[in-house]
C-alpha cells in the first residue's frame, strides 16, 4: 500500500487534542500555558505551552490504540527507504549510543573512524566497548579531515576478525562524505552491521545532486539529526534500520534504556512536520537550497582573502569520496585571522552568526530556509569582515600538529580510564600520562584528546594555543586548561586493541 505523505499523525492529534477540550490533571504541570510564567508567556507564545502534551495520555490514549507515534515513524521510514524509523527527543547524541549498544557490548570490539563526535566517545565510556580507530583521510595541507575509506575498514577486519561491527561518520561537517557503498560491502562480506553517523545528513535522501545517503548505500542502522540539516527542532533526531544483521526489536530495547520516559510531543511534531515537508516538496526545496549554495559560494569567491572550500579541494585520491555544497566553509588564511577571531566580529558587528569555526576557517551553511535576502545580509557581513580584517588584533597562533602529531596511542578502555582512579596534573607534566577526561574542540565536537589515550606534547600545545586563540573546549574538567585528568599512574588497567594499521 502508498503510503499517505499528506498525512501527519502527530500533529493532527495535537490538533484534535485542542479541539476536543480535554482537561488534563496530568503533567506537564503548565497545563496548557495556564500556570506558565507570565513573561515566559510573553517570549515563547502559548502555542509552545499548547503543544506541550503527554505522548502517551495526550497525543494518543493510555495504551496507545490510536498508533499515533508508529504511525508517524511508519512515514518516515517509507519516506527515506528505511524498513524501521525511530524518533528520538533527546538529539542524535542518544540515536548513536543506542545504535553503538545494538551492535556491540561490554568488551567487543567495534571499528570507529577516529573522526568520530564526542557522543560516540561517551557511548563507548557507558558501554565498555572496546574501539578500534579507523584512519581518517587526513588533509595535511588544510588541517582537516575526511572520511576513512573502505580499503583502511578492510585492513581493520583483517587485524580485528572479531569486531562486531563499523561506525563511520558521513558527511561531515565540512561536507565531505565517505563511499559508504564500499564501506558497507566490506562490512557485509562478514556479516558485520554497518552504522553510518549521518548527523549532518537529514537533506540527502531527497535530491539526485546530494551524495548518496545511508540507507540506499547498504548501510543497517543510520544516525540522522532533523534539527541540523532539516527543519525540525532542536533535539529532534531519527535514527533508521535497513537488513536483518540487527533486529529491530534490539534496537528498541537499546533506545529505551538510554532514552527520556518523558519525550517531547513539540519534537514529535517537528519530526513528524518536517517528513510531510520534505516527502512533498523536497527535491524542489533542495534544488533552490543548491542553487542559493552554488550563488552564495561564487560571490564569497569574489571577496578579497577568502576562499570557499570546494569539491577539488576535499575530493580525489587520498581524500574524500563525496562533497554536500550546502556546508559553505570559507578558508580565512588569505585575510590573515582565524575563524576565531572572524565569528566573534560577525556576531559582534553585524548579527550574524557563524557554525563552524577553527584556525582558518568559518562555516555558513544554507539551508531551504534561506533565500536570497539572508544570503545577501551574510554577503555583506562576508564583505565587511575582508575591509576589517587588517585593522584586527591578531589572534595567537594555533598551533596545529601534523596528521601523526594528532594521533596518540590507545592504552586503555575509555571506559576504565574514565571511571577508573584519577588526579588532576598541570599541563605541562601531563605528556605521557593517561587521559581520564575528553577534551574536545567544538564545533564540530570531534575530540582531539580521549579517556585511554597516551597524552602528547603536540596535541597539548595545540589545545592550549587553541584556547587562547578562542577555541571552545566544553568538556575539560578545568575549563582554562591548566590542568588535565589523567589515569593514577599504574593503574590503567585493561589495554584495548590498537587502533588499524
Amino acid at each position: 500500500m502508498t503510503a499517505d505523505h499528506t498525512c501527519a499523525p502527530v500533529l493532527e492529534a495535537l490538533v484534535d487534542y485542542r479541539r476536543e477540550g480535554r482537561l488534563s490533571f496530568t503533567p506537564p504541570g503548565h497545563k496548557q500555558a495556564r500556570g506558565a510564567d507570565p513573561e515566559v508567556r510573553e517570549v515563547l507564545g502559548d502555542a509552545v505551552f499548547y503543544g506541550d502534551v503527554l505522548a502517551t495520555g495526550g497525543l494518543d490514549d493510555r495504551l496507545t490504540r490510536g498508533r499515533v507515534l508508529q504511525r508517524a515513524q511508519e512515514l518516515m521510514a517509507d519516506a527515506v527507504h528505511a524498513q524501521h524509523t525511530f524518533f528520538s527527543t533527546c538529539g542524535s547524541s542518544l540515536s548513536v549510543k543506542a545504535a553503538m549498544l545494538a551492535v556491540a557490548g561490554p568488551h567487543e570490539k567495534l571499528l570507529i573512524g577516529r573522526d568520530a563526535h564526542k557522543s560516540v566517545v561517551s557511548g563507548l565510556i557507558l558501554s565498555g566497548i572496546e574501539p578500534v580507530w579507523v584512519e581518517p583521510r587526513w588533509d595535511a595541507w588544510l588541517h582537516l579531515a575526511h572520511p576513512p575509506s573502505a580499503e583502511e575498514f578492510e585492513r581493520a577486519f583483517a587485524a580485528h576478525p572479531d569486531a562486531k561491527g563499523a561506525l563511520i561518520t558521513s558527511p561531515t561537517p565540512y561536507g565531505a562524505s565517505a563511499d559508504l557503498r564500499a564501506v558497507a560491502e566490506v562490512c557485509h562480506r562478514r556479516s558485520a552491521p554497518l552504522i553510518v553517523d549521518e548527523a549532518w545528513g537529514a537533506h540527502l535522501p531527497f535530491h539526485p545532486d546530494l551524495p548518496s545517503w545511508a540507507m540506499d548505500a547498504g548501510a543497517d542502522i543510520c544516525v540522522t539529526s532533523i534539527h541540523k540539516m532539516g527543519s525540525g527542532l532542536e533535539q529532534g533526531s531519527v535514527f533508521h534500520l535497513r537488513g536483518d544483521l540487527v533486529p529491530p526489536k534490539l534496537l528498541g530495547m537499546r533506545a529505551d534504556l538510554l532514552g527520556t520516559t518523558s519525550p517531547s510531543a513539540l519534537i514529535f511534531a517537528g519530526l513528524d512536520g518536517w517528513r510531510r515537508q520534505m516527502a512533498l516538496r523536497g527535491r524542489e526545496l533542495m534544488g533552490g537550497a543548491l542553487e542559493l549554495a552554488a550563488e552564495v559560494r561564487a560571490a564569497v569567491e569574489e571577496i578579497d582573502g577568502m576562499h570557499v572550500n570546494d569539491r577539488e579541494d576535499f575530493c580525489g585520491p587520498g581524500r574524500a569520496h563525496g562533497f554536500d555544497p550546502l556546508p559553505v566553509v570559507i578558508d580565512l588564511d588569505g585575510l590573515g585571522v582565524t575563524g576565531f577571531r572572524a565569528a566573534d566580529w560577525l556576531r559582534e558587528h553585524r548579527s550574524v552568526v557563524a557554525h563552524l569555526t577553527d584556525h582558518r576557517r568559518i562555516g555558513m551553511q544554507i539551508t531551504h530556509g534561506d533565500d536570497r535576502e539572508t544570503a545577501g545580509e551574510l554577503l555583506a557581513a562576508l564583505k565587511d569582515l575582508a575591509r576589517a580584517a587588517p585593522g584586527l588584533d591578531p589572534a595567537p597562533r594555533v598551533e596545529v600538529p601534523s596528521p601523526a602529531g594528532l594521533r596518540m596511542p590507545q592504552v586503555a578502555l575509555p571506559r576504565d580510564a574514565f571511571f577508573g582512579p584519577t588526579e588532576d596534573v598541570p599541563l605541562d607534566r601531563a605528556a605521557g600520562r593517561v587521559a581520564a577526561e575528553m577534551i574536545t574542540p567544538y564545533p564540530p565536537g570531534i575530540p582531539a584528546v580521549l579517556p585511554g589515550e597516551r597524552l602528547a606534547e603536540p596535541v597539548l600545545r595545540y589545545l592550549r594555543s587553541g584556547l587562547d586563540a578562542g577555541m571552545y573546549l566544553p568538556d575539560p574538567s578545568d575549563p582554562a586548561l591548566r590542568t588535565i585528568r589523567v589515569v593514577v599512574a599504574g593503574s590503567e588497567g585493561r589495554g584495548p586493541g590498537r587502533h588499524a594499521e
